[in-house]
């Protein structure tokens, strides 16, 4: 059984974090979240201790390694921007890393966590899901059998409602959460990359407070991508139905079954984590690369091979006028 400590435990992620420690039939000693609103706890480690206060936690970390009972693992659920920071702080506590995407929000950021893993000899893993999912696994497969110069169509859309509180949030702060493309689109861009290959071109159509998107071109594929957090983006049929969510991926024009698949996929990566199976820094590198360079562009608008959804007018932005 192996000990965990849990940074960011009050954050939206955080219940999937805590299922997969119980799931795989390990321990979590401490968690540590600003917010003290983790009664979720409950139904998975009753018995761990909490701190609202880092240094209260460091120090509760640190005795516990100095009695011989210290943590094998620190899972990093905190803003973006923090996880460098917990990321090296788990590091140098003696344990591995399990961090969620993106894992860091600059390319150097991750270059240098590789250099810190070799001083430590402590392994950083991130989560990738979607290298998990049935349905990725069977397009992997039959892209990796295709004829070698072949060059697919592919078009990504996902709209992912959110409330006017994401603004107010750190989710709304480009410098803390890298954007609409990176905290919504990271493991997005992860995806296509282990699918397709060498990014060749990188272009953004439209980047704003609540959607962008953008053409990609790889090494096996021309891809339109769109991603949203403004309700007004979803399709007729979506709201008609009440939905808040939309995926679609096509290939070639073939819609891939994408709604399904997604409920344990925290689970399997901590299975294939403790395995020693895990992704790890370098895996994550290339999808950082692509989000930093979208982040930093200017974008072109509306010209060439852009995605349609991109046409759709903003309904304004949505922070409060009081």
């Amino acid at each position: 059984m192996n000990k965990f400590a849990l940074i960011g435990a009050a954050g939206y992620i955080a219940p999937r974090h805590l299922k997969a420690i119980k799931d795989t039939g390990n321990q979590l000693l401490a968690a540590y979240d600003p917010f003290d609103s983790v009664g979720v706890m409950d139904s998975y480690f009753p018995d761990a201790a909490f701190f609202v206060e880092f240094e209260r936690f460091d120090r509760h970390i640190d005795k516990l390694k100095r009695k011989g009972n210290g943590v094998n693992y620190v899972s990093v659920c905190s803003p973006n921007y923090l996880h460098d920071s917990h990321i090296r702080f788990g590091l140098r506590n003696g344990a591995d890393v399990i961090c969620e995407k993106p894992l860091v929000l600059n390319p150097w950021n991750a270059e240098a966590l590789i250099e810190l893993e070799k001083e430590t000899s402590h392994k950083i893993n991130t989560i990738l899901q979607l290298r998990l999912h049935p349905n990725v696994l069977k397009l992997k497969e039959k892209i990796d059998n295709s004829k070698e110069d072949k060059i697919y169509d592919f078009d990504l859309t996902y709209i992912t409602s959110r409330g006017s509180w994401y603004y107010t949030s750190w989710k709304g702060e480009t410098a803390k959460s890298g954007g609409i493309a990176t905290n919504i689109g990271i493991h997005f861009f992860d995806m296509l990359h282990w699918l397709f290959g060498e990014v060749k071109t990188n272009i953004v159509h439209l980047h704003t407070h609540d959607r962008a998107a953008g053409y990609l071109e790889f090494a096996k594929a021309r891809v339109r991508w769109f991603l949203s957090i403004d309700a007004d983006t979803l399709p007729e049929a979506a709201k008609k139905k009440g939905m808040r969510t939309y995926r679609s991926m096509t290939l070639e024009g073939e819609e891939i079954e994408f709604s399904d698949g997604f409920t344990d996929l925290h689970t399997r990566s901590y299975e294939e984590i403790l395995k020693g199976k895990g992704f790890g820094v370098q895996d994550a590198l290339p999808s950082i690369r692509i989000a930093h360079d979208i982040r930093h562009q200017t974008p072109v608008g509306l010209t060439s091979d852009y995605h349609p959804f991109a046409k759709l007018k903003s309904s304004g932005h949505p922070f409060s006028k009081d």
